[in-house]
């Protein structure tokens, strides 16, 4: 029989319980220390309550109580981990966290307990709420059935409900009495449930333990390339994994205390999005599927490991990743995000044209040394052109390898402006303005690039909102947002008014052409009156100079209300187009068109 790197061995869990308790079994750094959501806990419980399999765990006995790892839960243990999980964390976490009443960290990098309610009388469990607050027949939070004697528990519960039925003028019967017994006996014996362990003997190394987690979730959630390279930085760097989570987490909420942070509204990126530029611009890399051979050191040549290789690769990722974190690189890449028109991620069609970008941004400063002013005009207008023409919304990494091609060797900054001007020359031509782009605006999709580039040049020329004094880029970056959103999406041909004239489908009636960006309280005003009705009232707050301007940012054709809706469509869109346009020269600097 062929050697093996595991062994079977039987569990229960309140002896895993106790062995996490311990120290004993512990979080290595090929996993992260994050939890299921409440729900699943809940059905984990009910499975095993049912007498359901629930799978088994995959562990790596190293032998050693000096090896580098997380533990589960908080406070100090008596042992340092010699047995510690690959496979199966997040449910045995889950399940230490409410058998011993403990909290555990959320993917926010919070901790706090996880709560399931029972109701012992119907068998079943429940994520508290409001509702089981207020039933006397839940039992709030399982952990107390775990953390004292059952019997104590099936009193206390019996006489709960007992005065909860007198008080209405019922009765608990025998035979609930015994059932509530059974099932809270049931419940609090789940820790003798039978749990099956492979056990991955000492002789396996790191690498191996790594490559078997890859293996074995990739037959199950399929893992990316981005996934096995955060795999292997869990055991190579794990500071750089955990410090592009928290920079990550630093994106979503302010610091406390104030102070420099990456909170912004207008990109959130994922860890494995931060990843993608560190890649980008430690080895000018789009297509990731060689990356992880090459961070485990392999020639993709000869085929040949060599770990001097791997530690001379994963220097060269620490060095880019030091400049893709640095908060000053940031702050300065997203204002130029702002100034290409763009305000909020709502706005923005496509984040990978944010990523490639935000790589183009650190390869132009730390290599080419662009000078500050010419690079933010350069990656500003790239980043309009990408974001409009959608270039990164269709299979991106062969995109992004394509691009990166583009670049010129040699560290030449002005090689490097005129890469990316070549580009943008070749891909908006006179044709894509007068043909290609009003085609692309014949369409109803909500997140349409070239819609979003419409409120971006409208952000870029100054323009006001319809009907409004406000400009659109003040209005769709509010100091303060309340129950309203100030700007809103408007009908200019309101659906219900094309619903009366026989125009029902959502393809017709949400053409991009049909959409206006107004006040909130106008758009409530305007509710489904038909154009030839409201236009001349909100016309008339206008003198005849203003109206024009108005017109003409809004790309509304002359006498447009009193067109067919059809011939209306056909006309604006050319239109608006010419006016996304204009928000391009206006980053490029040349007159209109």
């Amino acid at each position: 029989m062929t050697d093996t790197l595991f062994k079977e061995v039987h569990y229960t869990l309140g002896g895993l319980i106790h062995d996490i308790g311990l120290g004993r079994i512990g979080l290595p750094d090929i996993q992260r220390p994050f939890v299921w959501p409440n729900a699943k806990v809940r059905d984990l419980f009910d499975s095993m309550y049912k007498g359901y399999p629930v799978g088994y765990f995959l562990f790596w006995q190293t032998g050693a109580e000096d090896v580098t790892t997380k533990v589960i839960g908080q406070g100090e243990k008596q042992k340092a981990p010699s047995l510690l999980i690959v496979d199966g964390q997040q449910r045995l976490t889950s399940l230490y966290a409410v058998v011993r009443k403990e909290a555990v960290l959320r993917d926010n990098f919070e901790h706090e307990f996880i709560r399931i309610a029972f109701n012992p009388l119907k068998g079943e469990f429940a994520v508290p709420d409001a509702t089981t607050e207020k039933k006397p027949e839940f039992i709030a939070d399982i952990s107390e059935v775990f953390n004292r004697p059952t019997h104590k528990t099936i009193n206390e519960y019996i006489k709960r409900v007992g005065e909860a039925r007198a008080a209405d003028g019922g009765v608990l019967t025998d035979d609930e009495e015994e059932r509530i017994a059974e099932a809270i006996g049931r419940l609090a014996g789940l820790t003798n449930y039978p749990f099956v362990a492979l056990e991955l003997t000492q002789t396996a190394n790191e690498e191996q333990v790594a490559d078997v987690f890859v293996r074995i979730n990739s037959e199950g959630k399929k893992l990316n390339q981005s996934d096995f390279i955060l795999t292997l930085m869990s055991v190579f760097w794990d500071q750089g994994r955990t410090d592009l989570e928290h920079f990550s987490i630093g994106t979503r909420k302010p610091l406390q205390g104030g102070g420099a942070s990456p909170f912004n509204p207008i990109f959130q990126p994922e860890p494995d999005q931060l990843l993608r530029v560190n890649v980008g611009v430690a080895f000018r890399r789009g297509r990731l599927e060689h990356v992880y051979s090459i961070l485990r050191g392999k020639d993709l040549r000869t085929g040949d490991f060599s770990p001097a290789r791997r530690d001379a690769q994963f220097g060269e990722l620490k060095e880019a990743q030091a400049k893709v974190l640095n908060l000053t690189h940031w702050a300065d890449f997203l204002n130029v995000v702002r100034a290409a028109g763009y305000r909020h991620l709502r706005y923005v069609s496509s984040e990978g044209a944010l990523i490639f970008a935000y790589q183009l941004f650190l390869i132009g400063r730390t290599e080419f040394k662009v000078e500050p002013y010419t690079l933010k005009q350069t990656i500003a207008r790239w980043l309009y052109m990408s974001l409009l023409t959608g270039r990164y919304t269709s299979s991106p990494e062969s995109r992004y390898e394509t691009d990166l091609k583009l670049l010129p060797d040699g560290n030449d900054p002005a090689a490097f402006v005129k890469a990316l001007q070549d580009v943008e020359h070749a891909t908006l031509t006179d044709d894509y303005w007068a043909k290609t782009l009003p085609l692309e605006l014949s369409t109803s999709a909500s997140r349409g690039p070239s819609l979003f580039a419409y409120y971006a040049a409208l952000v870029l020329c100054d323009a006001k909102a319809l009907f409004s004094k406000g400009k659109v880029a003040d209005l769709l970056d509010p100091p303060a947002i309340g129950n309203k959103k100030p700007l809103e999406r408007h009908h200019l041909f309101p659906k219900r008014y094309l619903h009366k004239i026989g125009t029902t489908e959502l393809r017709d009636t949400n053409q991009i052409a049909n959409y206006a960006l107004v006040e909130w309280d106008d758009n409530i005003a305007i509710s489904d009156i038909p154009p030839t009705e409201y236009w001349p009232k909100y016309a008339n707050r206008f003198s005849d100079a203003d109206l024009k301007e108005m017109m003409h940012w809004h790309a509304l054709p002359e006498g447009w209300q009193e067109m067919s809706y059809q011939d209306f469509l056909v006309a604006r869109r050319p239109l608006i187009a010419k006016i996304i346009r204009q928000g391009y020269e206006k980053l490029t600097g040349s007159s209109g068109a």
